[in-house]
């Protein structure tokens, strides 16, 4: 159950003791480091913390519904600004210095230094996507330079133009590859998410270009920025670590984006907007995007959960995102450790989730009958 509560005015929101739990996320580093220096049962530290620790504080802590003052200033939420920004040089550190350290520890064997890595990938999807995700959002040029630094380290600099272009403009639309078809399950998302994002985003980009009367061979197409970090990272892991440092800047990559499309699949499965004829879809609401209040792994991914109005104030920073009641948003049994675990067991995931997309389709559009269309996302393209 909710914990009503009343909400946090903009001066309580301004306190360093009010962003101090976000900061629980910096936390996690360490554990990667006492992985690679011991080895053996220290290994799994990470994973274990970031999966299962939060699971375990959702369940004890339970669900928070108290919201910020949305008046807040940027000074407001200076600590938390703050946050976002100190990780960026903290997981370029972290990757690079294990990238020199592991290959040459001697104490760890292969299967180890990729234990080592699976780690690191864990911490560059969970936290690191996450906060570029936040970066991304925001005017500041500094800002949107460190999300592209973010993404660059998991190969995946393409997301933000996907993102920002695509998914928020389409959301739950058969237009955006992200939003999850109803009884689609994860292992069928994955490789086409994969494929369809990165068409979604250059043709995006190149779209923009073209309609500016440029080819998409113009060097204002962020694509060369994306594709110069990316050799650039990739090149720093050779000079670190030789080719295993590539293979394990490779693995901590793969893993990251593997965290990343895992939150991605479950943030709208089977949710759609309605069509309203002629290519036309009713404009975005909290109710296009399945909201949680856990307080822990909101903590730790930054209230991403409150996703719903994420979608609904895009502009809005992670600390005044509002939590949207049963009535507004349709809501997860849990937090997100805990339903991306029960993403990679489709059967599992059907069963919890099916129910409520059925239940959410009688709530909110009880006039469509036949829902055949929206499920195969063959309604028309928006336009």
């Amino acid at each position: 159950m909710s914990m009503q509560q009343d909400n946090i005015p903009a001066a309580d929101l301004a306190r360093f003791s009010s962003a101090l739990p976000f900061w629980l996320s910096l936390g996690l580093v360490p554990f990667v480091w006492v992985g690679a220096l011991y080895g053996g049962w220290a290994i799994p530290l990470m994973p274990l913390m970031s999966w299962f620790l939060f699971a375990i504080l959702d369940f004890v802590l339970g669900e928070n519904s108290q919201n910020a003052d949305t008046d807040a200033t940027e000074q407001d939420m200076f600590w938390y600004r703050m946050l976002t920004m100190i990780w960026v040089p903290t997981q370029v550190v972290t990757v690079f210095s294990l990238i020199w350290y592991v290959p040459q520890a001697e104490h760890l064997d292969l299967a180890e230094r990729m234990g080592v890595f699976f780690g690191v990938g864990v911490i560059s999807g969970t936290i690191g996507i996450n906060y570029s995700h936040e970066l991304m959002h925001q005017k500041s040029k500094i800002e949107r330079w460190l999300a592209d630094i973010l993404l660059a380290l998991v190969l995946y600099s393409h997301f933000r133009s996907e993102h920002l272009l695509v998914h928020h403009r389409y959301v739950a639309t058969p237009r955006d590859p992200v939003t999850a078809r109803y009884n689609e399950g994860f292992h069928r998302y994955y490789p086409r998410v994969l494929r369809q994002c990165l068409q979604s985003a250059f043709k995006a980009e190149a779209d923009m270009l073209a309609r500016k009367g440029l080819r998409w061979t113009n060097l204002r197409n962020p694509f060369f920025k994306y594709w110069a970090l990316q050799l650039g990272f990739l090149s720093l892991a050779f000079v670190l670590g030789g080719w295993s440092g590539v293979l394990l800047f490779l693995l901590q990559a793969g893993v990251a984006i593997w965290q990343l499309e895992l939150v991605n699949y479950i943030e709208h499965y089977g949710l759609t907007r309605k069509h309203l004829g002629d290519g036309k879809y009713e404009h975005v609401q909290p109710h296009h995007s399945w909201n949680t209040s856990y307080r822990a792994s909101n903590w730790l991914l930054i209230n991403l959960q409150r996703h719903s109005d994420h979608h609904y104030k895009p502009d809005r920073r992670f600390p005044v995102l509002q939590n949207y009641g049963p009535e507004e948003a349709p809501q997860m049994p849990y937090g997100y450790p805990t339903m991306t675990i029960a993403a990679m067991i489709p059967p599992l995931w059907h069963r919890i989730m099916k129910p409520r997309v059925r239940e959410w389709r009688k709530r909110h559009y009880p006039e469509i009958k036949d829902w055949s269309d929206y499920n195969k996302h063959r309604t028309p393209m928006p336009r």
